[in-house]
């Protein structure tokens, strides 16, 4: 007995997939520029609080070493969002079931919301990198490593806000899984310092956080310098990636606070 693969809906993934990129390219002045403004405005304090250029972190000019951080962190918040909102949006208002009863599976859904946080999450980097070059020598490395780590990274997130989405009963739930999760560990990751000047325990600590070999691997494809070996953190975001992507699946195929 042979088992036949499971055609794929692609109509209907394109559609879905078309809907979300809409959804947040509509309101692009909130979802696009916002964000853009918030990395900007996060540059500018660090650079007048350090007085410009010359402070350096290991020997590399601190502002250089900061911008990708933060181009990072707005990626991966900016497609945490987009698929968290989708989906709590969805369920509050009622409409969640118009994407149950498409002709879609759960593996197609689950792609669908994907795609449109990972484009999300790249738009809004590939934006900021355009604006702080204009304010900033912001020289690129290695294209493989920023564009790879970036993949992994939103995917990440994207999965994480499809958990949180399906998890929250209103939005004050999603703000708190932002706030007391993805902010903390965004933060905690290297994103404004190097970990290698922590003590060794906050040091094991940081290797334990996923959310530190994107941003240090990202960081890596602009600075050509990592505290992690780059190989070993793509490989642990990879295996990240397909864990969360299964448990994922299997809660949206259960129909987790969606069909009950």
């Amino acid at each position: 007995m042979t088992l036949k693969p499971m055609p794929v809906n692609w109509v209907g993934l394109y559609t879905l997939s078309k809907r979300e990129v809409s959804r947040f390219i509509t309101v692009y002045s909130q979802t696009i520029v916002a964000p853009v403004v918030t990395t900007l405005l996060f540059y500018a304090v660090f650079n007048l609080a350090f007085g410009g250029s010359g402070r350096g972190m290991d020997g590399i000019d601190y502002m250089a070493f900061l911008a990708p951080g933060l181009i990072m962190m707005g990626m991966v918040q900016n497609a945490f969002a987009n698929t968290s909102s989708s989906i709590t949006i969805a369920k509050v208002q009622g409409t969640i079931s118009d994407i149950l009863m498409a002709p879609l599976s759960a593996g197609e859904m689950l792609a669908g919301y994907v795609i449109g946080g990972v484009v999300r999450g790249m738009i809004v980097g590939v934006v900021s990198i355009i604006t702080l070059s204009l304010l900033m020598d912001l020289s690129i490395v290695n294209p493989f490593a920023i564009f790879g780590f970036a993949l992994l990274g939103t995917v990440m997130l994207s999965l994480l806000g499809i958990l949180g989405g399906l998890w929250a009963q209103k939005f004050d739930h999603i703000a708190a899984v932002t706030n007391f999760v993805i902010t903390p560990l965004t933060f905690l990751s290297g994103t404004f310092y190097s970990i290698d000047h922590l003590p060794e325990f906050w040091q094991m600590l940081a290797h334990a956080n996923p959310f530190f070999y994107m941003i240090d691997g990202f960081r890596s494809g602009f600075i050509g310098v990592s505290d992690s070996s780059l190989v070993s953190g793509f490989f642990i975001l990879l295996c990240v990636n397909v864990v969360l992507w299964a448990l994922t699946y299997l809660v949206l195929k259960s129909g987790y606070r969606i069909k009950s």
